[in-house]
């Protein structure tokens, strides 16, 4: 319940805002591109997580951290965007408003997110299976995939979907084996 309040009343209004700035720019795939960046930094950088979250750090360090960490690499329109964030006290919220506009750009472009777990990391040909699979099963234009590796897992993949789960681990094979045996005794 929380969380839905939150993204509607924090997130979404904030993506929507970014995502207009980039339909009237002709910006949308770059900010995109610009998102992507972020969240992968902040993915990779708990410190930076926990600095731009800390409410007792002062906004013109964070703006100045946030212009250096990513300076040219973004569109200046984002950066800005970035500055206006602190400036309102909503850069706490940076991680979830780019999520969701990772949502509002698949919306768009009619495009699905797979949440892929397997043991080892994908290649590219067993990526591109995997999409090809996932469009045959969702009629999407195109597939984002975002990997997460599970080292528990035996074997295979899980495919997450929205609300569907394609489970084509070698533990998920051995529960409905399980499972079958156990219903016909």
């Amino acid at each position: 319940m929380a969380e839905s309040i939150l993204t509607s009343e924090v997130l979404e209004p904030y993506a929507q805002a970014l995502m207009s700035l980039g339909q009237s720019n002709d910006l949308v795939d770059r900010f995109g591109e610009d998102v992507t960046n972020i969240l992968d930094t902040l993915n990779a950088s708990e410190d930076l997580k926990a600095f731009i979250t800390n409410p007792l750090a002062k906004g013109d360090l964070k703006k100045a951290v946030l212009a250096q960490v990513f300076g040219e690499a973004v569109h200046p329109f984002t950066r800005n965007f970035l500055m206006l964030l602190v400036d309102r006290r909503r850069v706490m919220f940076l991680e979830g408003i780019c999520q969701q506009y990772q949502k509002l750009l698949r919306k768009l472009k009619q495009a699905v997110l797979a949440e892929v777990t397997s043991t080892v990391e994908l290649n590219d040909d067993q990526k591109n299976a995997v999409r090809d699979k996932v469009k045959a099963l969702t009629n999407a234009s195109s597939v984002d995939i975002e990997t997460k590796i599970d080292p528990d897992l035996i074997g295979g993949v899980i495919i997450k979907v929205g609300s569907q789960v394609i489970d084509a681990s070698l533990r998920g094979q051995l529960r409905r084996i399980t499972l079958r045996l156990t219903s016909a005794t």
